[in-house]
């Protein structure tokens, strides 16, 4: 009897702890379904002489309208975002062979090719030298553009040295100064890259463009697409960028 009694007990115990786990894999959240039957339970269940307030109730009512709404228009972002995400994707891979501006005055030259790109003069400048040096600082070339210049002015240099030359391949940086109120002034110098491939980012890591021979650059970064030729698409004075 005393083992029965035991078996008994431990069925019943195996039984409670079932029960409970059962209970702990509830869900938690209040949905509208189970909003509205403790809704009903509460009007059922209420005091005939002192009722629910309609106001009272009408701010619980708003309070789970104005939950679920919250909670759709989380979800309706997320998908906006997948979608801009998969949108800028496609944009992106489009970039490929292309030739874009980018916020630096390093450009890397092919043998037998050229690099162009943009002076940023301001509000104006003239007189304007461009300075091309090699990866270890030495002048190969310097040239000039002439006369009065305003925004950003367009630059190109043949991929010649100063002796008429063939400049070897490699990477080569863009100095500028001009004349501005009768003073010698630096200016930023921009050059244009080739984009060789790309890679596809998420809603939290933007895309990123991996440039012929200068390494990798955000899509976000790119400040103008310039086409096959590495030629401005914008007027020289713009500088706004490029829609992507």
């Amino acid at each position: 009897m005393a083992d029965t009694y035991d078996s008994l007990l431990g069925v019943n115990r195996t039984t409670n702890q079932t029960s409970t786990a059962n209970t702990s894999t509830q869900k938690k959240e209040l949905d509208q379904e189970s909003f509205l039957k403790l809704l009903t339970m509460q009007l059922s269940y209420q005091d005939p002489f002192k009722p629910v307030d309609n106001a009272q109730m009408l701010s619980q009512m708003t309070s789970m309208s104005t939950s679920q709404g919250i909670s759709s228009l989380s979800t309706q972002m997320e998908s906006l975002n997948s979608l801009m995400t998969s949108s800028q994707a496609l944009q992106a891979s489009a970039l490929v062979g292309q030739n874009v501006l980018i916020p630096s005055n390093t450009g890397y030259l092919e043998k037998g090719e050229n690099i162009s790109g943009v002076i940023a003069t301001g509000d104006g400048a003239s007189n304007i030298k461009v300075t091309v040096k090699d990866e270890s600082g030495q002048v190969v070339k310097e040239f000039s553009l002439e006369g009065d210049k305003k925004g950003n002015v367009a630059f190109e240099w043949d991929g010649k040295d100063k002796d008429g030359n063939l400049a070897k391949s490699g990477k080569y940086s863009i100095e500028a100064h001009g004349t501005v109120d009768g003073k010698s002034e630096s200016m930023p110098a921009l050059t244009y890259a080739k984009v060789e491939s790309v890679t596809l980012g998420t809603s939290s890591n933007p895309s990123t463009l991996k440039l012929k021979g200068l390494g990798g650059i955000y899509l976000t970064d790119v400040l103008e697409i310039g086409g096959t030729s590495g030629k401005s698409t914008t007027t020289p004075d713009s500088t706004s960028k490029a829609v992507i």
